[in-house]
């Protein structure tokens, strides 16, 4: 892994966590592509490889942490007062439980899955299919959306599917924002709150898995000798590229539909099928 590969992962990695075009996809694909162009196995990764990926996702955790540090503080106090006034009817207190119950629900369901997530690391025709999939939801709920033009809040029935759908973008291609504001768009919600509660139900999944995997995958004495200057450049790329995108995100959902991303799912996913289908 040289400075160059690591900048572009997180560029890629802040560009595609929060714009519904799944992130993992897209660090199969640059890693992929970056190895076939210098003539390195596909099958081969590193574990500093392993680590970069798991800073990067840190470095999109920052980014959502510092943007949506008001709304986390008012849930957090809801929370608080909430069980110590016994008021639980409180909507930002509700809003909480729903990111509580959605995370333990996406764990339940993404836990089982890890293996074969991490299988098609090395299948990235497979992952192609799978974002093709993902561009198929989207343009769908986006046509269910102006056929039901009446908008809900987050309710309990809707963050239980709204887990359900985060917890099967553990495979690379299906988006986790993808499938998160799809399913919230079923579900009744506008684009604008499912883009938010979508956000901010991915701080403990995020959290969670970059503070556990690298202590349970892997060597701390190996990680000394990483090329830390690429590992830090990239994390700060992808903690600055995923702040803007969610800044621009949001204010991009409340006004367009999601077709175009939609449609940039269905071609980059047909392109990396063909490119790849011969390749592994």
């Amino acid at each position: 892994m040289d400075l160059i590969q690591s900048i572009l992962m997180g560029f890629m990695q802040g560009l595609s966590e929060f714009l519904p075009i799944s992130s993992s996809a897209h660090l199969v694909f640059t890693s992929n592509f970056y190895k076939v162009f210098k003539g390195i196995e596909i099958a081969q990764e590193s574990n500093q490889e392993v680590f970069l990926d798991i800073m990067l996702h840190l470095g999109t955790l920052i980014a959502v942490l510092i943007f949506f540090r008001k709304d986390i503080k008012r849930i957090l106090l809801a929370i608080y007062y909430g069980f110590k006034h016994k008021d639980f009817k409180n909507t930002e207190f509700q809003l909480g439980m729903y990111i509580i119950l959605g995370t333990i629900i996406t764990v339940l369901i993404a836990y089982p899955l890890h293996e074969i997530a991490g299988g098609l690391v090395f299948k990235p025709a497979i992952v192609g299919l799978l974002l093709i999939g993902t561009g198929i939801l989207l343009l769908s709920s986006e046509y269910y959306a102006k056929k039901h033009p009446d908008k809900k809040p987050i309710s309990l029935k809707s963050s239980i599917f709204i887990a359900i759908a985060q917890g099967l973008a553990a495979l690379p291609g299906f988006s986790r924002s993808g499938l998160t504001i799809a399913t919230g768009l079923f579900a009744g919600n506008d684009r604008t709150t499912a883009a938010r509660y979508s956000f901010l139900l991915s701080i403990p999944i995020i959290l969670g898995s970059s503070m556990v995997y690298p202590f349970v995958k892997l060597d701390l004495h190996e990680v000394v000798a990483y090329n830390w200057t690429a590992i830090i450049a990239g994390t700060l790329v992808s903690a600055v590229v995923g702040y803007l995108c969610i800044k621009y995100f949001i204010k991009f959902v409340s006004k367009f539909s999601l077709a175009v991303f939609g449609y940039y799912c269905l071609i980059v996913g047909i392109f990396t099928f063909l490119f790849f289908i011969g390749r592994v």
